[in-house]
């Protein structure tokens, strides 16, 4: 039997081990058929996995993952062949008669009351080891019998199964069974309930070529990028921000060079004028200082093939007066500025993977079920579309977010310009990671995280309108350290190629003055304030569009009294 889905619903629907409906029957998915391995940046890859999987490493429920990444462990991303697909098979082996609820060990012409529509019991057992199984269904000891009386819930325990001849009842719910790992009870659910299966989503910007890496490396790697982020991406490209003695010191080190050499090799070229004046990366500890150059370094690979700045509009514009120039020149200034932006750019060949790399059954909170990693022939692997699409990067501006957080009671080292904010910031910053729960009391990382994270989501609903498409084909990734987000093109949906560079050199303005003007109210308020101030009829994007699992999210941030957004459209009127 042959069945067609879209790429993308395969991707984060029809992963190894996991259940899917089709064709009335349930069905578990074997393998991917002769996927292809894609050729990716190694190296950022494990540093985002080791990130992701560090609430399971830390609880050491992660099979040893992390371990093996820093080993060096083989690690391949595959994406699908679409000319092959994946292999399913039938699961769970429990039938059930449709007409009557006899349930069959095996599957059967006809059932014993002459019905010949016969299905499946849509229940499985699971554990957070990873195992699914089949439920185990007592008899009735006489008539060999048994079916079953579904009570309209999904609950598993209000499940009764009786003989259908003599109605004795036989069990009540799917009963106490002990997983063969030795690690507890086994759980039934529905078997597209999501503690059944939850995949584990990877999302990182990579590198067109290893050219690129390369090119990175040779300019001064994360050191040199994360000075390019805190400089605002002021140049065109990285490496384009002047060489330091700091930053050519660690290069040369890097190389191999001996110590006493690279001191004096950096002494000449400071004598010689050809260093720039370090400007330094304030108190951040080593800690902090590792987690913003990796960002600092997304932002690098994101921008370096292609970047289109407002700058770019401006120059491009036909006529020093025309209608597009005018728009260029003051309107798109003004409204960037109202919704409290430092700036909108357009990449246009944004190099992205989506993918998963894990499972877990069970509770869904990273660190408490055990992490599935998937794999292949003792090789792990991420299962990946990996593309080059459109996108908009949306900067917010930091003296106004480090005044924001100040006005929520949180404390910052005092700043004086863009840049001093910036590092004000990232010295107090810790980003929490996806899936996991609130602080008691919100930090800096939290707060930063909420409101990037509440923005992003608000321009994704709005710039869906305005490209004319479904907000599904448009998805996130968050670059909360260096208080910004891309929205890009995804591999689903309806999108069209162009809607996003539409929007951009045409429709900005207008598209920023909804998302700070626009109507902020929720549906279902008061309910949806009281729960927390986002829900599906304010904030939340399909889940496959979302970094943060529709967490950390809160309109407060933006509006109200208090809100991020009233406090950029107060600066403005001052």
């Amino acid at each position: 039997m042959k069945q067609y889905r879209s790429a993308s619903q395969i991707l984060f629907g029809f992963l190894p081990e996991q259940t899917v409906d089709l064709e009335g029957k349930v069905w578990k998915i074997s393998q991917w058929r002769s996927p292809i391995r894609q050729h990716i940046d190694d190296t950022a890859l494990r540093q985002e996995l080791l990130r992701l999987a560090a609430p399971w490493e830390s609880q050491r429920t992660d099979n040893n993952y992390g371990q093996h990444l820093r080993q060096g462990r083989d690690l391949v991303v595959l994406s699908l062949d679409r000319n092959n697909g994946v292999s399913a098979e039938s699961f769970p082996d429990m039938w059930m008669c449709k007409q009557c609820k006899r349930l069959h060990a095996n599957l059967v012409a006809q059932c014993q009351c002459g019905s010949k529509r016969i299905g499946q019991l849509p229940f499985v057992g699971f554990h957070d080891c990873g195992a699914l199984f089949t439920p185990s269904i007592q008899r009735c000891p006489d008539h060999k019998q048994v079916k079953v009386i579904l009570p309209g819930t999904s609950s598993a325990r209000d499940i009764a199964f009786v003989c259908p001849v003599c109605q004795r009842k036989l069990q009540q719910g799917f009963g106490y069974v002990r997983c063969r790992c030795g690690g507890g009870e086994i759980q039934f659910n529905v078997h597209r309930a999501s503690p059944v299966y939850t995949p584990r989503s990877v999302v990182v910007v990579n590198p067109p070529s290893p050219e690129r890496v390369r090119r990175l490396a040779d300019a001064g790697g994360e050191e040199r990028a994360l000075t390019w982020a805190l400089d605002g991406c002021s140049t065109r490209h990285y490496d384009e921000v002047g060489t330091t003695r700091d930053s050519l010191a660690k290069d040369l080190l890097a190389r191999g060079l001996p110590a006493d050499l690279v001191e004096r090799m950096v002494g000449q070229a400071e004598g010689a004028g050809a260093l720039a004046a370090d400007r330094g990366f304030g108190t951040l500890s080593d800690a902090r200082r590792r987690e913003a150059a990796r960002s600092a370094v997304t932002l690098a690979m994101a921008l370096d093939v292609s970047r289109v700045r407002l700058a770019d509009l401006t120059n491009g514009a036909d006529g020093q007066w025309s209608d597009l120039a005018n728009l260029y020149r003051h309107t798109y200034p003004s409204e960037i500025d109202r919704a409290g932006l430092e700036t909108v750019e357009l990449i246009d060949r944004f190099p992205i993977l989506t993918g998963n790399y894990a499972y877990t059954r069970g509770d869904s909170t990273p660190g408490v079920s055990h992490l599935k990693p998937f794999m292949d022939r003792r090789r792990y692997v991420v299962y990946a579309d990996v593309a080059e699409t459109e996108a908009l990067l949306v900067k917010l501006r930091p003296s106004l977010v480090a005044r924001w957080l100040v006005q929520r009671g949180l404390t910052l080292p005092e700043w004086t310009d863009e840049r001093s904010a910036r590092l004000s910031i990232l010295s107090m910053i810790d980003v929490p990671l996806p899936g996991s729960s609130p602080a008691t009391s919100p930090t800096v990382g939290e707060m930063v995280l909420r409101l990037v994270h509440s923005y992003s989501h608000r321009f994704i609903r709005r710039a869906s309108v305005f490209a004319g498409i479904d907000r599904n084909a448009l998805s996130e990734l968050l670059v909360p350290h260096h208080l910004s987000f891309i929205v890009y093109a995804a591999a689903r949906g309806d999108f069209v190629l162009g809607g996003l560079q539409a929007v951009f050199e045409t429709e900005l303005h207008n598209l920023l003055r909804e998302v700070v003007l626009g109507d902020h109210r929720c549906a279902l308020d008061p309910g949806c304030t009281h729960a927390g101030g986002a829900c599906m009829a304010c904030l939340h994007i399909g889940e496959p569009s979302c970094r943060y699992y529709n967490q950390f999210l809160d309109r407060q941030c933006l509006f109200g009294a208090t809100g991020y957004l009233q406090l950029a459209v107060g600066s403005r009127n001052q």
